[in-house]
């Protein structure tokens, strides 16, 4: 089950952001730049350069989001945005004898289509376990061959197996990662995540993560969301034509959602 955490965040951001943009256009020393900048000038600053698209300052801010109950099918997803640190749960080291997995909605709400697909689970979990007995047989022959202590071989063996055993799991193992990314791409992601023609894990995903981001960076972002909610839809024959619909979701107070 999907389970998103803030572990950390530049506190103060957005004065932080506001100081970065300042910089730019001051003589002042570095040091001196934040000692005129209260939390309602930060805020108007924050504004001003949402406005003018001058975004580069928000990257001095960053966020580290923990990330559980996710498939790795989403995993897939997420780390195509690049300007992104991830930390992910290994399959090479960790063994997924009894892997959680995620069921897509479509399938969870249709009894015929639920029965096939927890089948095509639970014979991958067999399959992994199979072929993992047979690989550490395999394994261990060859590291005893090769004068290894029958004790180091058994251990070596178990984590050489199942680097190949994990080739059966499905895109649909839950894993787990650690997500960094500044506030400017952030504002991207959810861009392009929260829309309606994003794949629904890691749009529920999305949404998550801008409520917790929200919750502490209100002004960065504050009309953070899909396109349509700061302006217009560009996904042209393919709108889902909810765009009405969508800013009263991300322009109010999406905590209460």
């Amino acid at each position: 089950m999907l389970s998103v955490t803030l572990l950390e965040y530049t506190r103060d951001s957005q004065k932080l952001v506001a100081s970065a943009a300042k910089l730019c256009y001051s003589d002042k020393k570095v040091a001196d730049l934040s000692a005129g900048i209260s939390a309602e000038s930060a805020s108007e600053f924050v504004d001003m350069l949402s406005e003018m698209g001058h975004e580069s300052p928000m990257e001095h801010a960053s966020f580290t989001f923990g990330i559980d109950g996710v498939s790795r099918s989403l995993m897939a997803q997420i780390t195509r945005h690049r300007i992104a640190s991830f930390s992910v749960q290994s399959q090479r080291y960790v063994k997924a004898s009894e892997f959680e997995f995620v069921t897509p909605p479509a399938i969870e709400t249709d009894e015929e289509a639920k029965v096939e697909f927890y089948a095509a689970m639970e014979n991958a979990r067999k399959s992994y376990a199979k072929l993992s007995d047979i690989l550490v047989k395999i394994q261990k022959e060859r590291l005893l061959r090769d004068g290894v202590s029958e004790e180091k071989a058994d251990s070596m063996a178990q984590k050489i197996a199942i680097e190949d055993a994990r080739y059966v799991l499905p895109n649909a193992c839950e894993t787990k990662l650690i997500v960094t990314m500044n506030a400017r791409e952030l504002k991207h992601f959810f861009l392009l995540r929260c829309c309606n023609r994003a794949q629904w894990e890691i749009r529920g995903l999305a949404f998550q993560m801008l409520k917790l981001a929200r919750r502490v960076a209100p002004e960065l972002f504050k009309n953070a969301g899909p396109r349509c909610v700061s302006g217009d839809c560009k996904e042209g024959k393919m709108s889902c034509g909810k765009a009405k619909q969508m800013r009263g979701i991300y322009l109010n107070d999406i905590d209460s959602i």
